[in-house]
């Protein structure tokens, strides 16, 4: 997310979002808790920390002498929740991505005459992919031998049947 305009331009990430909001919650967190939170490295959360403050969204005053407080200041807080916004249309842009894709694989499967499916593959979209089914009436078994096989790689799902093609 870009916040202000020319030069001077701040391009948000979700690293900072998560900063924003410990940060918000727990103003005397240490780098070492926000790069395990985050999953990256100290220096790198003393990266995103520099830039912050450069910018105004935070400010620091030391505690003591070798303990800082991180304090969100209001363009902070504005910039939390346009980064927030910005995820959440991103992740709701993502979502209707799986299930439209999720919509395509159950009704080619389903024109065949198929029931039921294997589902191959974990994670987020598989979840998605497993809820489409159920909801367009498509039974999700546990058998790969019998029914076509629905394999999610990535975010895309490939249809594995001799009969059906993608």
């Amino acid at each position: 997310m870009n916040i202000g305009t020319g030069e001077n331009q701040f391009k948000g990430s979700a690293a900072d979002l998560t900063i924003l909001e410990h940060i918000e919650n727990e103003p005397e967190t240490t780098q070492a808790t926000l790069a395990e939170k985050i999953g990256v490295a100290v220096g790198t959360v003393n990266w995103h920390l520099k830039r912050l403050i450069a910018k105004g969204y935070i400010k620091v005053k030391r505690a003591e002498r070798k303990k800082l407080n991180y304090l969100i200041t209001p363009e902070g807080i504005a910039l939390r929740a346009s980064l927030l916004v910005d995820y959440i249309q991103s992740s709701m842009a993502l979502y209707r991505l799986i299930r439209d894709r999720s919509v395509v694989a159950i009704r080619m499967v389903k024109k065949k005459g198929h029931k039921a499916v294997y589902l191959a593959g974990d994670g987020e979209v598989a979840d998605i992919l497993r809820l489409t089914c159920f909801e367009q009436g498509l039974d999700v078994s546990k058998d790969n031998k019998s029914h076509p096989t629905l394999r999610v790689v990535g975010l895309k799902i490939f249809i594995e049947d001799e009969e059906i093609q993608q």
